[in-house]
């Protein structure tokens, strides 16, 4: 979020022209403080415990061995090595239309991120006409940016709370909010944000969709990168069309296609490497599918 606080500030000046989960707070998340600049600011956060159940999909904590973490693993190293070659720190996932897993994606991605490559992540819950991370982390009633908006002498860096176990910091949406744009365009937000861009490896936002609302759009000018989650036989290509033609030089990254049936494991992790690929009586081993 190098170019945060400019395009802002410039956002705001233009529109001044006419015209079953549960989890508890814990301890103080020292563990993975940063040195120097900003542990002060890390150290003062809260810790949250997660207890996720199998059946919400964040197989980046629940299914380690299976092929959809590894799909995160990959897609993780293709980030990295993006970021080689280009400035990219900071990235929103969206969608073109809602029920596409976007939320889901992004979940998944932090916690690898954060999991694998020891890196400092920050995910930011950035829909707030519709939040649904802290629904699928169990964080329910936490403060988020909501709340910190509605408290004029606050600081953003006291509404992320630490992920227990992991250099995993999670920034709430708090409740619903009707008119984010208000929040999204503010110098104050960008303030804030600049702030907290200086503590983290990498900033994960899960944003709305790309339609109807214009959030994307107004994330799309503060981060380096867009990951556009698609779901098979769910995204109507029209909409995917028109929804890229809503973002202003969309700085889209990549693409990631949720369910899809196309990736045959061949029985590989039934087999785990050593396994026998043929029966006694010379006919094949029975191959199965699952999305990634």
């Amino acid at each position: 979020m190098s170019r945060l606080y400019e395009a802002l500030r410039k956002s705001e000046l233009e529109n001044r022209q006419p015209g079953a989960v549960t989890t508890e707070v814990v301890r103080p998340a020292a563990d993975f403080a940063p040195a120097g600049i900003g542990a002060v600011e890390l150290e003062g956060t809260q810790t949250v415990q997660l207890r996720v159940s199998s059946e919400s999909h964040l197989v980046a904590l629940t299914d380690l061995q299976g092929l959809p973490a590894e799909k995160f693993r990959v897609l993780v190293t293709r980030l990295r090595n993006l970021r080689a070659q280009q400035e990219m720190k900071s990235l929103q996932v969206t969608s073109s239309s809602v029920d596409e897993g976007k939320t889901l994606v992004a979940a998944n991605l932090a916690v690898t991120l954060a999991r694998h490559s020891q890196n400092r992540v920050l995910l930011i819950e950035g829909d707030l006409h519709n939040p649904s991370l802290h629904a699928l982390f169990g964080l329910s009633h936490l403060k988020g940016i909501c709340h910190w908006w509605k408290e004029p002498t606050s600081i953003l860096s006291d509404f992320i709370y630490h992920i227990d176990g992991l250099p995993m910091w999670y920034l709430p949406a708090g409740e619903r909010f009707d008119e984010p744009g208000e929040i999204l365009q503010s110098s104050r937000l960008a303030e804030n944000l600049m702030q907290l861009s200086g503590l983290f490896d990498w900033i994960v936002v899960d944003s709305t969709p790309l339609s109807p609302m214009a959030d994307a759009n107004i994330w799309n000018r503060l981060v380096d990168g867009m990951l556009l989650v698609v779901r098979e036989d769910v995204t109507p290509v029209k909409a995917l069309k028109k929804g890229l033609e809503t973002v202003d030089g969309p700085k889209l990254i990549g693409v990631v296609l949720n369910g899809a049936s196309e990736f045959d494991r061949v029985n590989y992790y039934d087999k785990r490497y050593g396994g026998p690929t043929s029966s006694k009586n010379g006919g094949t081993a029975q191959k199965s599918r699952e999305g990634a």
